[in-house]
């Protein structure tokens, strides 16, 4: 039987103050008061002083109600039921459909025992060419979407939900406006994803403390199944929500605030959940791909700096495309090897290109006369940037290589490519 405490010390914001016994960081508390049952979260232990955060808010909550706590952290059923089901961040059903309660898994765990660990080697193809063809991602790799607002990021991470290679996709939205949410709802529906997807959904009208288990939640989901051998990609949508969630509710605590306000445990916070990226001996893997909005576009704020130490690489979406400059997956070497001879090949040479092109673009506007050659690389860049970094493009990665070939064809001679001959003499397209 678990105690019932009757006087809460304090109350800031959302955050209650109890003083209690035997009580475990993470806990589950539920605060019964005159409007009903609130649940509420252990997220401070001070001597005897225990701080919870409360799910729906603290409006109705009064120093003389009753908190019981329910000695176990936040769980998440672990059931193959949960395909094509959406819940909140709190695990409630989002499509009002029955709860599903069978085979709970605690939130929040370790990660993965490097021990039981295999080097990444198996690409997830996507249908996307800046991705597959020129930063593959990559089995078990953790990479970020480095953004801003109004940039299609949701759009993306959509398209790759849909068309993704794996078995079950895992989406947790965090701060999401209800349009959003509907976008991502009615997509994955109309184009049969959803019945391989699970969705935790965080809107911006739900409580914060929902906002901090989104990510917790997707991922416990995710691992149960990679230990049943499925293919699991996270696509997680925004964690600049998750990193100002973290903050305000430090700043609520009183906390010591570290760099621009945001807690000083931030690193190892974001840290915790992208690890959770694994490929199991033996058994499935987790892949995690999130999206970071960068405030002002700024790559050195804290949040996507830190994340560029965590992440194995980074994908830029700059209007409305995936850059070839900046992005980089950083284990596309692993598994380039293992698609087609000629990959590497095509990747290197048409980014050189574009790099050319960018650099002829710039003489062009300070008034310098083009040569031949400049003409060759403003028509390539033109071809490149329609046909290869537009996000509309959907094509397999051989395709994608044939066209690349066709693209430099069209511009360049065989000499000019600066590509091996016995590669040239093997993909090099005829012209009829």
């Amino acid at each position: 039987m678990r105690k019932v405490y009757h006087k809460i010390i304090q109350i800031a914001g959302n955050v209650i103050t109890v003083e209690a016994d035997n009580v475990a960081y993470n806990d589950l508390a539920e605060v019964i008061s005159a409007s009903g049952t609130s649940l509420a979260q252990v997220i401070r232990l001070q001597d005897t002083k225990v701080y919870l955060q409360v799910f729906a808010g603290s409006r109705g909550i009064s120093t003389g109600d009753e908190v019981r706590f329910l000695g176990k952290p936040m769980q998440v059923s672990g059931s193959d039921d949960l395909l094509g089901r959406i819940f909140n961040g709190a695990g409630v059903p989002r499509d009002g459909r029955p709860e599903i309660t069978e085979d709970p898994v605690e939130i929040g765990g370790p990660s993965v025992n490097p021990a039981k660990r295999v080097i990444p080697r198996k690409m997830i193809r996507t249908g996307i060419p800046m991705i597959d063809l020129f930063n593959t991602l990559v089995e078990s790799q953790k990479l970020p979407i480095f953004s801003v607002a109004g940039e299609p990021y949701n759009e993306l991470l959509a398209r790759i939900a849909m068309q993704a290679e794996v078995d079950v996709i895992v989406l947790g939205g965090m701060g999401l406006k209800y349009d959003d949410y509907l976008f991502f709802r009615n997509e994955l529906d109309e184009h049969g994803a959803l019945s391989r997807s699970v969705m935790f959904v965080h809107t911006a009208s739900d409580p914060v403390v929902e906002c901090l288990l989104v990510p917790d939640m997707c991922l416990a989901v995710a691992e149960q199944y990679a230990l049943r051998g499925k293919r699991v990609l996270v696509l997680l949508t925004d964690m600049t929500n998750y990193a100002d969630a973290m903050k305000e509710i430090a700043i609520t605590m009183e906390q010591i605030p570290s760099n621009r306000g945001y807690p000083g445990d931030l690193y190892s916070q974001l840290a915790a959940r992208y690890e959770k990226a694994v490929d199991f001996d033996g058994a499935g893997s987790i892949t995690v791909l999130a999206v970071t909005t960068m405030p002002g576009d700024d790559v050195t704020h804290p949040i996507p700096d830190n994340t560029g130490y965590i992440t194995e690489g980074q994908f830029y979406l700059r209007n409305g495309r995936v850059e070839p400059f900046g992005s980089l997956s950083r284990l596309k070497q692993n598994v380039n090897g293992r698609t087609r001879s000629d990959h590497r090949a095509v990747m290197d040479t048409m980014i050189r290109f574009y790099s050319d092109y960018k650099d002829t673009l710039e003489k062009q506007s300070m008034g310098f006369q083009m040569s031949n050659w400049d003409e060759k690389l403003l028509k390539y860049g033109k071809l490149f940037e329609k046909n290869m970094m537009d996000l509309s493009v959907n094509i397999h990665l051989e395709d994608a290589l044939d066209l690349g070939w066709k693209i430099m064809a069209d511009c360049f001679t065989k000499t000019e490519t600066g590509i091996k001959s016995d590669i040239i003499a093997e993909y090099w397209p005829v012209k009829e």
